[in-house]
Parts: structure tokens; sequence; C-alpha cells
């Protein structure tokens, strides 16, 4: 679907469809869920530009309609370790949504998107009419919670070759495509977003790449990395 779908006047039908796939909203009537697609504000950013920074005092909720934006934390020296990558069908901002304090995390767009923004008052009155909304919610949150629980146990007690592995294999569960060799097909990222999402150097994947592809767990097909299904097992 194009961007520009999004500006047109069947705008709401569309936030509609994609409300109607959310779990958080999974409890509101056809009706309510047609009104409350009506309150979403709809922009686009470009790939590289950022939705908000950390510690920013916005307390909306997004969801994204097309595209993919990634929340990361940022350091003075302009180090990035990423902690979740959000796509097209996901929401983000529930924190401050829920707290109203500022961002825990900065959103980067990684590709050209396109946004759905509601107002936080307007959630509020969403949840005051159906309190399952906020429910719904707190389910999604825990769920998250438990992901970046699973992070920081890798960066605590993961060496590089095992998070980087264990990065390639959950994209490859969520994604990946088996090609005759028995090998998970995903996208291949570069080394500088590798080095983000598992907080390491670049310098460090670089070579942890490279042994990998020596012992033929990863290896480099143009614009893909295939991944070994037992990957784990072999390092």
């Amino acid at each position: 679907m194009e961007l520009e779908s999004f500006s047109g006047k069947d705008k709401s039908a569309l936030i509609e469809k994609f409300l109607r796939e959310l779990p958080v909203f999974k409890s509101l009537s056809d009706n309510y869920l047609s009104r409350i697609a009506k309150d979403f504000i709809v922009f686009q950013v470009k790939k590289g530009e950022t939705v908000f920074y950390q510690s920013d005092s916005s307390t909306d909720l997004y969801i994204v309609l097309e595209g993919a934006v990634r929340a990361s934390l940022l350091n003075q020296e302009g180090q990035e370790l990423v902690l979740a990558a959000f796509d097209k069908g996901n929401f983000f901002g529930e924190m401050s949504l829920l707290d109203g304090k500022p961002r825990s995390a900065t959103i980067i767009a990684v590709e050209d998107s396109a946004l759905g923004m509601l107002k936080r008052e307007r959630f509020l009155s969403a949840v005051k009419d159906d309190p399952m909304i906020a429910i719904d919610l707190l389910s999604a949150l825990v769920q998250r919670l438990r992901m970046a629980d699973g992070m920081i146990e890798s960066l605590a007690f993961l060496d590089v070759n095992q998070r980087l592995v264990k990065l390639f294999l959950s994209i490859a569960a969520a994604e990946g495509e088996k090609d005759k060799s028995g090998f998970f097909r995903i996208k291949k990222l570069t080394h500088k977003e590798l080095a983000a999402r598992t907080g390491a150097s670049r310098e460090a994947i670089s070579k942890v790449i490279k042994a990998l592809a020596f012992r033929d767990v990863v290896r480099e097909d143009g614009d893909y990395f295939l991944i070994s299904p037992d990957a784990e097992n072999r390092i």
C-alpha cells in the first residue's frame, strides 16, 4: 500500500482496518471503533527521521500504518542500542500513554513510513467507556517487558557470538523463509545496525560475521543473510 493512501478521504476506513487487528482495541464495538479511527492523526516520516526523542514530554499512542521504526537508546557519544523494532501493524508509545511521563526511548524511522497518532486524552476517554482496553494494553506491555528482560539477560550473560546468533534466529522466526538448503533467509542488516541491536561494537560484529561464515553458520547472499537452522547449537 502506498503511503499517499493514508492522506485520502478513506483514511479513517484504513485506520479502522488496522485497529481491528490490534489486540489493544479488540474489545471495542464496531461503532466505537469507527469513531475512534476518525480521531487518529496520520503523518509521514522519512527514513532516518526521528518521531520523538527519549525524555520528550509527548504521551500519545502511535501505530505503524506502513514502513517500520525502531526504539533506541542514544548516549552523548552518538552510540545507539536498539531496544525494539516496530513494523506495519505494530503500536508504540504505550508507556508514556499510561503513566503520562516522558518518553523512555527515541523512535527513529527505519524506512519511509506512515504513522497514526492518537492523543492520550482520547485514549483515556475510550478506557472510561470500555475498561477492557486498559487490560489488553497492560497485557501487551507485560509481553514487551518480558522481551526486554530477555535482552538484558543476553547483554549480561552472552558473548557477541551468542547475541548475534540469537538476534538472527529471532528475525528468522518472525520473517525468515527457508531456502532449498534449509537455511533461513533474512534481509541483510549493516554491521552498524547489528552492533546497535546487540550492544556490541561494529568491529566486533565484523569479526563475528567472518567467524560464523567460516563455520558455515551464516552465509551472505546479495541483500540477504542465510542462517543455519541449528546455528545456536553450532556455537
